[in-house]
C-alpha cells in the first residue's frame, strides 16, 4: 500500500498548470544541464574550480584547447553568470562564480587541488 501512496504522490498535481514541478525551475536546470553536457565546457569548469584566478592561456593549456575556443566557452559561461573575470594588468583572470555549479562539481568528484 505504501508503494501505491508514493506512486500516487509522484503523479499528483500533474495538470496543465505545471503544478507538479512548481518548486523546480525547469528552464534553469535544463540550461544548466545543457551547458554541463559539453565536455569542453565541463573541463573548463573543473579547471576553474581547481584553479580560481587562472588566465586564458594557462586554462587553454590545461584543457588542451586553443585560447580562441576557451575564450568562446568562457563568454558563454560568463553570460550565464557562472564565471567572472578580473583584469590583471594586460591579462584577464577567470574564476567560477556560481555556487550551484561549485556544489555540482564537488558532487561529481571534482575536488580542490
Amino acid at each position: 500500500m505504501a508503494t501505491e501512496h508514493v506512486h500516487h504522490e509522484s503523479r499528483g498535481g500533474s495538470g496543465t498548470d505545471g503544478s507538479a514541478h512548481a518548486d523546480v525551475d525547469i528552464a534553469e536546470w535544463a540550461t544548466r544541464f545543457d551547458l554541463l553536457s559539453d565536455p569542453h565546457r565541463l573541463a573548463i569548469l573543473v579547471v576553474l574550480h581547481r584553479h580560481p584566478g587562472i588566465i586564458v592561456g594557462d586554462l587553454a593549456a590545461a584543457v588542451g584547447r586553443t585560447e580562441t575556443a576557451v575564450s568562446q566557452a568562457l563568454r558563454v559561461l560568463r553570460h550565464q553568470g557562472w564565471v567572472s573575470s578580473t583584469r590583471v594588468g594586460r591579462s584577464v583572470s577567470y574564476r567560477l562564480d556560481d555556487d550551484t555549479v561549485h556544489r555540482l562539481l564537488h558532487w561529481m568528484g571534482a575536488g580542490h587541488t
